[in-house]
C-alpha cells in the first residue's frame, strides 16, 4: 500500500516540477499527465486510506483485548505494550501526510529537553488537518507518541479512532458553557486517575476551543467589547483546562501551594501546584504591550479559581509527577489556507509546507492565578497573531530562532514494517476468530446429538 501512494506522490511532484522549469507560458506534456493521474490517484489513496483503517484499528483494539490479562498482572508492561501500538497506529497517519507531499517544517526553541518530561502543548487550531500534522511531527521523536494524551472535543469519540482513544485514555471535553464547570472537574479527574498513574508525559490541548473559522466572530466580538486587540489568524483562548491543568500537576520547583483565598501555605504539600513559582511569568506577562484588566477576563471560563486540588502528583508521593514544560506551538499554513483531512486523505490539493513554530517555557515561568494565567495566555495568542501575520504577509519567520526551519524526515522502511505488522497480525486474528466459530459449531453439534 505504501509503496503505491510513494510511486504516485513521486510521479505528481515530478510532473510539477518539471512544469515549473518549463515556465508558465509553456505546454507541457507533463501538465496534462499531472491532471490524468490526479483523480484516479485521489480515488486510490481514499481507498487505501480506509483499508488501512479497517486493518489496523480492529487489530490494535484486538491485541488490546487479549492482553487484558497481562493488565491485571502487571499493569505497567500492558500500557507499555498499548503505547507502542498507539504510536504505530498515528505513524499511520503520519504517513497519510507525507505521502501526499504535505511536509512539516519546525522551527524555534530545541525543545530535545522536554521529549521525557511532563509537558503541556498549547497549539492553535485552524483545521482538522492540525492533529494529523503535529502527529507527522511527534512520529519522529523517540518517545513522545506511546506516552502522550490528547485533549479532544467529545464528539471525536464516535469517530473510529474514537475507539483507540477510550483504550489509550485521551480526554474527551464537552464544549459549552453548560458543560464547562462539570468537564473541568472530569478533566482534574483524569489526570488523577489516568494520565498521572499511567506516567503519561506530554499532554495536548487546543486552548482556542474549536476550528478558527468557527470562533474567530465570536472572538472578535468578545474583544472589541472589552477593548482587547482583534484577532484575524488565530481567537481568544479559553483559560479554564489549562488552568485545570495547573492546578493539578504545578511546577517541581514551586514552593508554596495556596488555599481558597491563594494566601496560606501547608508546609505538608511544599513542592508542586502554587503560585510562588510564577511571580517571574506575572512579571513577564505585565511588560508585554498589551494587558488585561480583570473585568474583561470571560469569568465562564475560570472555573478553577482555587487550588484546593492543587498537584495530585504530590499528594500521591510522585515528586516526579509535576509539570516541567508549557511548549507553545504556532501551526502556519502556506498563504494562510490549512490543509484539512480530506485533503490529507485524497491528496489532491498540490504539496505543501506546514509550519510549525515552537517556543518552549520551564513551567514554573507560568503564573498560577486565574487572572495572571489569563494575561499570560493571552499575551502567547497575541504572540502567535504577530508572528502569523509577519509570515503571511512576507513568507519569513523571525531570525532569532534556536533551530531554523527544518524538515521533518521519515522513515519509509518504518513504514512498511508498520504496515506488515498491521496486516500480519490481522490474518492471524482472523484465522484465531474462525478457528473460535468452527470449534463453537462443533460443540453446539455434539451437544445436540
Amino acid at each position: 500500500m505504501t509503496d503505491c501512494i510513494v510511486l504516485l506522490n513521486l510521479i505528481t511532484v515530478y510532473t510539477q516540477r518539471t512544469e515549473r522549469i518549463a515556465g508558465p507560458g509553456v505546454t507541457m506534456p507533463c501538465y496534462s499527465l499531472r491532471n490524468i493521474i490526479k483523480y484516479p490517484r485521489a480515488v486510490l489513496r481514499t481507498i487505501l486510506v480506509v483499508a488501512n483503517n479497517i486493518y489496523c484499528v480492529p487489530t490494535y483494539l484486538v491485541w488490546m483485548f487479549l492482553l487484558l490479562p497481562l493488565r491485571k498482572i502487571h499493569e505497567t508492561y500492558y500500557y507499555r505494550i498499548e503505547g507502542i501500538l498507539f504510536h504505530w497506529l498515528l505513524a499511520n497517519v503520519s504517513m497519510w501526510s507525507w505521502t501526499a507531499g504535505y511536509e512539516v517544517v519546525e522551527m524555534g526553541d530545541d525543545i530535545t529537553t522536554a521529549f521525557d518530561k511532563r509537558t503541556l502543548v498549547l497549539a492553535n487550531h485552524q483545521s482538522t488537518s492540525d492533529v494529523p500534522l503535529l502527529m507527522a511531527a511527534f512520529n519522529a521523536k523517540k518517545g513522545i507518541l506511546p506516552n502522550i494524551m490528547w485533549i479532544m472535543d467529545r464528539l471525536f469519540k464516535y469517530t473510529n479512532f474514537g475507539a483507540v482513544s477510550l483504550v489509550h485514555q485521551d480526554f474527551f471535553i464537552a464544549s459549552g458553557k453548560n458543560n464547562r464547570e462539570k468537564s473541568l472537574q472530569q478533566l482534574k479527574s483524569h489526570i488523577r486517575q489516568c494520565y498521572v498513574p499511567r506516567k503519561r508525559k506530554w499532554m495536548v490541548l487546543f486552548p482556542e476551543g474549536g476550528f478558527l473559522r468557527k470562533r474567530k466572530e465570536v472572538s472578535q466580538r468578545f474583544a472589541e467589547k472589552n477593548n482587547l486587540p482583534v484577532l484575524n489568524n488565530v481567537t481568544l483562548p479559553r483559560v479554564g483546562a489549562m488552568k485545570a491543568i495547573m492546578d493539578m500537576l504545578g511546577a517541581p520547583n514551586d514552593m508554596n501551594v495556596c488555599s481558597s483565598s491563594s494566601t496560606t501555605t501547608n508546609p505538608s504539600l511544599v513542592g508542586c501546584g502554587s503560585v510562588g513559582g510564577g511571580q517571574d511569568a506575572v512579571k513577564q506577562s505585565a511588560s508585554n504591550s498589551t494587558i488585561i484588566s480583570s473585568k474583561a477576563i470571560n469569568k465562564d471560563d475560570d472555573d478553577c479559581d482555587t487550588c484546593k486540588d492543587a498537584s495530585y502528583a504530590l499528594l500521591n508521593g510522585q515528586s516526579g509527577g509535576c509539570l516541567e514544560y508549557v511548549l507553545d506551538i504556532t501551526i502556519a499554513y502556506p498563504q494562510g489556507v490549512p490543509l484539512d483531512l480530506p485533503n490529507i486523505v485524497h491528496g489532491m490539493r498540490d504539496p505543501c509546507q506546514t509550519f510549525l513554530f515552537y517556543k518552549l517555557y520551564h513551567s514554573s515561568e507560568v503564573p498560577r492565578d486565574s487572572e495572571s494565567l489569563t494575561q499570560w495566555l493571552y499575551n502567547r495568542f497575541y504572540e502567535k497573531e504577530k508572528l502569523l501575520e509577519e509570515f503571511y504577509r512576507t513568507g519569513s519567520w523571525p531570525a532569532s530562532c534556536t533551530i531554523p526551519p527544518t524538515a521533518v524526515h521519515q522513515d519509509l522502511l518504518r513504514f512498511l514494517l508498520i504496515h506488515l505488522f498491521f496486516i500480519t497480525s490481522t490474518y492471524v486474528h482472523l484465522q484465531l476468530i474462525l478457528m473460535l466459530i468452527n470449534y463453537t459449531n462443533v460443540m453446539c453439534v455434539y451437544m445436540l446429538s
